[in-house]
């Protein structure tokens, strides 16, 4: 089946009149005619009644009509959607984020892109860095932004962004809220609420109960669950210092050593990027990320400065322009 035998069809079956459907389809009557033909033959039936002053659709015709429509429609869109990507109007980019792992990390760096990729169309999905990492070599995904992963595969390139400590969210009634800081005893004595699929859960369980386990409360796999959770004070919630809270959370550093995790870029080496992939990694990787997690005390509305874009290429050490190669 050829487009234009379904284009000449459906401007028989608009005007019913094979001479005006031809002027429509700025082509010959006999080409017209025979484009029609040939599409019955490979439906098997007749789709028009030619008579002289007459012209009507078969039943044939009435049935296939409708969805004839809608592949014509179908076509012209992806010819439509292809060009306008080509003319770098619309501008596709997947980014995979790993559980806990803020959507207000990339934020910024999508603002400043879509200042000159006006047709950019950002999708953010959310798994374990082991199945992101498994997007990435399927294609599904553009790039991943993932914390501590074991063994990233040679095909993966991968760039350090940051490193972030993990402090402690709770309700301003707990009984441990008025502490300057919290101790690993601290810890084992409370209740804890667990955040499904975190990355982290196993360094924190090695790290402050190597003998016996904690004493976990409620679990969720969303973050923003488990923060009502604990302004509601079911618990306390250990979360990486870059998670926007809600503002009837405190938030207390943890004593020592505490847990921290990486925080780190990846895409697939040897593909040719995107505009949209190779301005956000630019960005990312150019970024100076030390202020979006402060060491020190956070205010409840959020911790402290974020840097902006433009503060962030003036300090970075590369001087590597950020407008997307193309071509």
């Amino acid at each position: 089946m050829e487009l234009h035998q379904v284009r000449y069809f459906l401007a028989v079956a608009s005007t019913l009149n094979f001479t005006r459907a031809a002027e429509q389809c700025n082509v010959t009557q006999p080409a017209l005619t025979k484009g029609v033909q040939k599409l019955e033959q490979e439906l098997g039936g007749q789709l028009i009644y030619r008579e002289r002053q007459l012209t009507q659709l078969t039943d044939l015709g009435k049935e296939v009509l409708p969805m004839l429509e809608r592949t014509l429609a179908s076509a012209q869109a992806v010819r439509s959607r292809a060009q306008e990507f080509q003319r770098k109007e619309v501008a596709p980019l997947k980014i995979g984020l790993a559980p806990s792992i803020s959507a207000s990390l990339v934020l910024d760096p999508i603002a400043e892109i879509a200042k000159f990729l006006p047709g950019l169309h950002v999708e953010l999905r959310e798994g374990s860095a082991e199945k992101l990492v498994d997007l990435l070599l399927e294609g599904e995904i553009n790039a991943a932004m993932v914390g501590d992963v074991l063994d990233i595969p040679a095909r993966i390139d991968d760039w350090l962004l940051f490193e972030e400590r993990y402090v402690a969210l709770l309700a301003p009634t707990h009984r441990l809220a008025n502490r300057p800081s919290i101790s690993i005893d601290d810890l084992r004595q409370t209740v804890l609420l667990e955040r499904a699929g975190c990355d982290v859960g196993p360094k924190i369980v090695q790290s402050y109960f190597p003998e016996e386990p904690p004493h976990r409360g409620h679990c969720s796999g969303s973050d923003l669950h488990l923060q009502h959770m604990a302004a509601a004070g079911f618990g306390l919630m250990l979360a990486p210092e870059h998670m926007p809270r809600l503002p009837t959370l405190k938030t207390i550093p943890l004593e020592g050593n505490p847990v921290s995790r990486d925080v780190r870029l990846l895409a697939v080496q040897g593909r040719r990027y995107s505009p949209a992939l190779d301005a956000f990694v630019k960005v990312a990787r150019l970024r100076d990320w030390t202020l979006e997690a402060p060491h020190q005390d956070i205010p409840l509305e959020g911790r402290g400065h974020m840097l902006s874009w433009s503060e962030g290429r003036r300090q970075a050490a590369s001087d590597t322009s950020i407008a997307p190669s193309v071509g």
